[in-house]
């Protein structure tokens, strides 16, 4: 049996989505070493897993900036600090030793910290599951798309009627072979200017459908086609190298409920300062409650960087609570 790895640093930010990440950057800003931890297998929260194609056009002085584009950013800005990241498993236990955090992850890995910062957006996310075929997952079968050129010169079905499956759908049929869109419902949820681009484009749409088989070569992980069955009873054989179902989430808390952390409702509870009732546990973004909260990702980096300056002190009181200005030290 191997030995349980074990990692020692300043703070732990459980959570990487982009609070998380400007949390990275502004750790190391304050001269603090950083572990970010995600049960996600890549950076970027639900940006990255829900509509890295889609634009985000709510941060400030930046017009317009694609999803994928805007974690790679703040991924490049906390580069510059050297941030360990530490993707694909989850937080799963919480505890203290002589006043300090320590988080234990699904794999059995020990992260020792001097403190803790939480920014799991709305929790952990669990995809809908596709109602057949959950046994080509990885196979041929995904829930969101980590890397678009896999899926160039295949056939691509994409399951789902939300602003996900219309970006997937959009950005991919420039480059794959074909693409296929299977909604079971007549009205889409997505944004309407991408439905308009998925229907004048390339894309191959059935509605009031789903699809009820998928075929090939599972264990070799060949997938080739689909079974769609409309809401008539009739049915299409489709070719298919991957299965999209972009279905959405369900987010929960998971095991951070089991922490003692003071909960409201499916949120956290924090002061002022961004701290929880647990001792050098703090908390930032859309994880977060108190009176007046609004869920903006601008203010969760304001409310990260609040988050970390505090730590600063908490750790160090010889520090002061404001930062200085980033060109100070440029």
């Amino acid at each position: 049996m191997s030995a349980t790895r074990t990692i020692d640093t300043d703070v732990v930010i459980v959570g990487a989505g982009p609070t998380g990440l400007y949390g990275a950057y502004y750790a190391g800003f304050r001269g603090l070493s950083t572990v970010v931890v995600d049960v996600l297998p890549q950076p970027g929260g639900q940006v990255t897993a829900l509509y890295p194609e889609k634009e985000i056009r709510d941060v400030a002085a930046i017009p317009a900036i694609r999803g994928r584009d805007f974690v790679a950013a703040l991924v490049a800005q906390a580069a510059a600090f050297d941030p360990t990241y530490v993707l694909g498993r989850q937080a799963v236990n919480l505890t203290h030793s002589d006043g300090e955090p320590v988080l234990t992850l699904s794999d059995g890995t020990v992260v020792r910290a001097r403190a803790v910062v939480l920014t799991a957006g709305i929790g952990t996310p669990t995809p809908r599951p596709l109602p057949c075929g959950e046994e080509w997952l990885g196979r041929g079968l995904s829930y969101f798309v980590v890397d678009p050129r896999v899926h160039a010169g295949r056939d691509v079905v994409i399951v789902g009627g939300g602003d996900s499956a219309l970006d997937w759908a959009d950005a991919l049929s420039g480059s794959a072979r074909s693409v296929t869109l299977v909604h079971r419902r007549a009205v889409f949820r997505g944004h309407a200017a991408t439905l308009a681009r998925v229907r004048a484009g390339a894309v191959d749409v059935h509605t009031d459908s789903e699809i009820v088989a998928l075929h090939g070569e599972r264990e070799a992980g060949r997938l080739a086609k689909v079974t769609v069955r409309a809401r008539s009873g009739d049915e299409t054989v489709l070719p298919a190298d991957h299965v999209i179902a972009a279905l959405g989430f369900i987010s929960d808390l998971g095991p951070l409920r089991d922490w003692g952390l003071e909960l409201a409702g499916r949120s956290v509870a924090v002061d002022r300062r961004m701290r929880t009732n647990l001792p050098r546990v703090y908390a930032a973004g859309d994880l977060t409650d108190y009176d007046g909260k609004v869920r903006l990702m601008s203010v969760g980096f304001g409310e990260v960087a609040t988050a970390m300056n505090h730590v600063a002190v908490d750790l160090d009181p010889d520090l002061t609570l404001f930062p200085g200005h980033s060109t100070d030290g440029a």
